[in-house]
C-alpha cells in the first residue's frame, strides 16, 4: 500500500509540476502532448503506450479546459 501512496504522490508531483511548466509556456495540442510524454517518461514513469497516450490527452485537455477559462 505504501509504494501505491508513493507512485501516486509521484505521479501527482510530476503532474503539478507539469502544470506549472505549461501554463508558463503553453503550446498547440501535438506539441503539448508530445512534451508532456517526454516529461513523464524523464521522471521515469513507464506506462504502455496505450496508457501514456490516454494520460497525455487526459492532462493536455485538463490544461487547454484552464488556458481556456483564463483567456475568458
Amino acid at each position: 500500500m505504501k509504494a501505491l501512496n508513493f507512485m501516486l504522490a509521484f505521479v501527482g508531483g510530476a503532474a503539478i509540476g507539469l502544470a506549472a511548466g505549461i501554463l508558463f509556456a503553453p503550446e498547440k495540442g501535438d506539441i503539448l502532448r508530445t512534451r508532456i510524454a517526454e516529461a513523464l517518461r524523464k521522471r521515469g514513469i513507464r506506462l504502455s503506450k496505450a496508457d501514456m497516450s490516454q494520460l497525455v490527452d487526459e492532462i493536455a485537455e485538463e490544461f487547454e479546459k484552464k488556458d481556456n477559462e483564463a483567456n475568458e
